[in-house]
């Protein structure tokens, strides 16, 4: 009896060593996601047309910019793909693969392209856009 309860309780303790780890998730992983959804929102509010999420979300040079690089359009659709993220002191830096259509009056043209956002701040907002602007076409 007494070797069976030893036996159980050396089966229970290495059940329950054989837990998995859960590992934090990083300030990089947050800063990385945190740029990545940003994107993601100031692309809907362009497609939108919404210049005042845009503005929220930009510094007051990114959104001077950002308005000088816009062009009227009737509809568009845009994707978005990061490639990488790179993290410094005062900025973030994102790759972005992008592809979109845009149509105008009854002419339709594709694009596709890759820009480096750069984001600055806490929280972060866009600061410049460099490469192939996604927020310039139809050109």
């Amino acid at each position: 009896m007494k070797k069976a309860l030893i036996l159980l309780l050396i089966a229970v303790l290495s059940l329950l060593s054989c837990g998995k780890e859960v590992k934090k998730v990083t300030d990089e992983s947050k800063t990385a996601q945190e740029a990545i959804a940003l994107a993601e929102e100031i692309k809907k509010a362009y497609l939108k047309e919404d210049l005042a999420v845009i503005e929220k979300n930009t510094t007051k040079e990114g959104y001077r910019e950002f308005l000088g690089a816009i062009k009227k359009f009737d509809k568009a659709e845009l994707t978005f793909s990061s490639k990488w993220v790179e993290i410094e002191k005062t900025s973030v830096s994102m790759k972005i693969a992008w592809s979109g259509t845009w149509i105008v009056g009854e002419r339709a043209a594709e694009e596709r392209g890759t820009a480096l956002f750069i984001f600055e701040g806490s929280p972060l907002k866009l600061s410049r856009i460099l490469r192939a602007n996604p927020f310039r076409q139809p050109e």
